[in-house]
């Protein structure tokens, strides 16, 4: 985010009644879609996330406090000390943010913290229950890029029908609660214990979204994501899990690909390239696609090139 805060943005950050005297700002580097910024003051330091509700990409802002609260209760997630529109305060943990290597070296670590929030989450959650399905969510950002006149409009209806072969090879699956945006940023280690933050997308889900994520976003190699997904479920997959795992891959990285595009003509995040993460997950998008194709016998229908 932008090293140099904004005036109107201090005056806002200085205006919050949940600090103690005097107080040092700093930004906080790493979001692609809300402002950060570390507040210190004589209780300790603390986490000030600017972010609006976005429609366009289902992320209503009551739910996303709703659910950090109900983390935080449930051990996940730091304690959220002050909400208001627009704006949510959070203690600040003295904790290391994971990469992609930290993920795959922590494959089963990884697995058993996911399926802990899983099981452990819906005891936890209030209010109208919000399910987050990645093939909805596909054909939704299809018709927002459409409407919206995006750059790459063309090829939507090739989009579509592959996420329509990949939500056919899924399985039957308990429903769960998930996190539903497992990018390594998303968590922290404070040597003794994972955190996970950023919850504007959490919802009722099957845990295949989050393990798959957790192992795209990461990019595991094949035994790494056969011990994240054992560590989760608690059980060797069959072969029909596994198909359906390798299809949410695809689906995972399809939907990330569209949330840039959507990005692209909503959103303007100070230090963000939209069309540079886009170019990213289209080109990780494509491998996975590639890899589902040979392994499943189905010939490519041409390459998308980022």
């Amino acid at each position: 985010m932008a090293d140099i805060i904004r005036p109107a943005t201090e005056n806002r950050i200085r205006a919050l009644p949940c600090f103690s005297g005097a107080i040092a700002i700093e930004p906080l580097k790493g979001g692609l879609s809300n402002e950060s910024w570390l507040v210190s003051d004589r209780a300790g330091r603390h986490v000030v996330r600017f972010g609006s509700d976005y429609p366009f990409h289902h992320v209503i802002r009551e739910r996303e406090i709703m659910t950090a609260r109900a983390a935080h209760e449930a051990g996940f997630a730091p304690r959220v000390e002050h909400a208001e529109p627009g704006i949510m305060v959070s203690e600040f943990i003295d904790a290391r943010t994971l990469d992609a290597a930290d993920v795959c070296a922590n494959a089963g670590r990884i697995g058993r913290f996911i399926g802990d929030f899983h099981r452990t989450m819906p005891r936890h959650v209030r209010g109208p229950g919000f399910m987050f399905w990645v093939f909805h969510v596909i054909r939704d950002y299809a018709r927002t890029l459409e409407q919206g006149g995006s750059r790459m409009a063309e090829r939507l209806g090739f989009w579509l029908a592959m996420a329509e072969e990949f939500e056919a090879a899924q399985v039957p699956l308990p429903v769960v609660f998930g996190h539903n945006d497992l990018l390594p940023a998303n968590f922290m280690d404070d040597g003794s214990r994972l955190w996970l933050i950023d919850f504007e997308y959490s919802g009722f889900n099957t845990a295949l979204f989050d393990i798959a994520g957790a192992a795209s976003n990461a990019g595991m190699a094949a035994e790494q994501s056969a011990e994240l997904i054992q560590s989760c479920i608690g059980h060797a997959p069959d072969a029909a899990f596994l198909r359906a795992f390798e299809a949410m891959q695809c689906a995972s990285l399809l939907r990330e690909t569209l949330w840039s595009l959507v990005s692209e003509l909503h959103l303007d995040a100070p230090g963000v390239d939209y069309q540079a993460y886009t170019a990213e997950n289209l080109a990780r998008f494509q491998s996975a696609l590639d890899n589902w194709r040979t392994t499943h016998g189905i010939k490519t229908n041409g390459k998308i090139h980022p």
